[in-house]
């Protein structure tokens, strides 16, 4: 009887070696709300502002504070919940994900909404930073960036059609149609992680809560997410105003940038699948050529944003770029973690979430600043650009920091 159920064990090793675990589609449609939630605001911000009777700017807030939900909580509550079943726990976030959505698709004031929104927040931050140690758990070492790159996939297709169907939902149902919609998605991204998601999963060493903490000393790590903030902080410089460019800029109609963006994010979604691939290996390396292209093309866009055709050539570069490097920076930042402090793998990936928010806020804050200034819209993909050379620099004094400690 034991015979066979080592044969057992072996042939379902075997299984997953070749193909991709169920358990990881969970993760992935999981994070396809998430990420619908996180993007669909910024289409929703006119409707919000003149049905909750506030200025644009103060519903620009639900974008901001959602952030800083992200950044604050998610490496404190991933830390807490650190001794907690995986598979509880990922049910437990979407859970309260869909909590969040659906308060918000009620909230009867811009107070309301926003405390919604924070609540989801936290529920995000949470969710990629064990979502992605669970996806690397389920497969080789040799597939493990590819694994996160399909969780991401999640993320990126939820810009190519999550986003721009919530937007269209919004704008013809009332934003609180939106909302409504997101918390289903929700509840199908529960249902599969309690049907797909194996009860087994494995903690790994948690340490205590202080001793997790001990990952903002570690220079290596520290370094690492200064990547992430820095290179998504880049994008942002120009993705937050994206559509303002192509309109008064390239000169394309409203109903042409809506496609333009479609053709955008297909460029995402492909960027991350190519990108875990190339990073699997060595990641450190890959991220290097990764954040050095991204930043050329950037600058390129300066150069073309005048010319329809040129320009959606580079978008297409752009796109593919910008998220690319995503799977490789949390994969470097476990594979520290395991390396030089044990048990803290999920905080430090959860850490690593609430530094692409901090980019994200830093990027968006910044474009705000340029396109309110005399250099205007147009400056905005060079600005970019020099956010990515202090990427590479960063990336290059990351090599060395590895080199000294094999």
């Amino acid at each position: 009887m034991n015979f066979q159920k080592e044969i057992q064990i072996n042939t379902e090793a075997q299984t997953a070696k070749r193909g991709l675990p169920a358990a990881l589609w969970a993760l992935t449609i999981s994070a396809f709300g998430i990420g619908t939630t996180e993007f669909v605001i910024v289409g929703l911000l006119p409707t919000v502002a003149s049905d909750l009777g506030i200025t644009i700017p103060s519903a620009g807030l639900l974008v901001s504070l959602y952030a800083i939900g992200v950044a604050i909580g998610a490496p404190i509550l991933t830390a807490l919940t650190g001794k907690m079943p995986r598979k509880m726990l990922l049910v437990s976030i979407m859970l309260l994900f869909v909590i969040g959505n659906g308060l918000a698709s009620i909230a009867p004031s811009f107070i309301t909404l926003v405390l919604a929104r924070i609540l989801t927040g936290l529920a995000h931050g949470v969710y990629f930073s064990i979502g992605s140690t669970i996806a690397a758990s389920l497969v080789p070492e040799e597939k493990r960036a590819t694994a996160i790159s399909i969780m991401f996939a999640g993320l990126t297709l939820a810009i190519v059609t999550g986003v721009p169907l919530g937007t269209f939902i919004g704008q013809h149902f009332g934003w609180r149609a939106t909302f409504i919609g997101v918390s289903i998605l929700g509840v199908i991204g529960l249902i599969a992680s309690l049907l797909l998601v194996p009860k087994n999963l494995k903690n790994g060493k948690t340490a205590s809560l202080k001793s997790q903490f001990k990952v903002l000393g570690n220079r290596r790590l520290i370094f690492a997410f200064l990547m992430t903030a820095m290179g998504y902080g880049g994008t942002f410089v120009v993705f937050t105003y994206l559509s303002p460019i192509l309109q008064k800029i390239t000169g394309f109609q409203e109903s042409t940038v809506t496609f333009i963006l479609l053709i955008y994010g297909i460029a995402i979604a492909l960027g991350n699948l190519i990108g875990g691939k190339v990073a699997n290996k060595n990641p450190l390396n890959a991220l290097l050529w990764m954040f050095a292209a991204q930043g050329l093309v950037l600058l390129a866009f300066y150069f073309t944003v005048n010319s329809p055709v040129f320009s959606i050539i580079t978008l297409f570069l752009l796109g593919a770029l910008s998220f690319a490097s995503v799977p490789g920076l949390q994969l470097l930042v476990v594979q520290i973690a395991e390396k030089e402090l044990p048990g803290t793998e999920d905080v430090a990936s959860g850490i690593n979430i609430a530094a692409f928010n901090i980019g994200i806020a830093i990027g968006s804050y910044a474009g705000g600043m340029i396109v309110t200034s005399s250099l205007g819209l147009a400056s905005t993909p060079w600005i970019g650009a020099l956010f990515l050379l202090v990427t590479v620099l960063i990336t290059i004094y990351s090599i060395r920091l590895s080199k000294k400690n094999i």
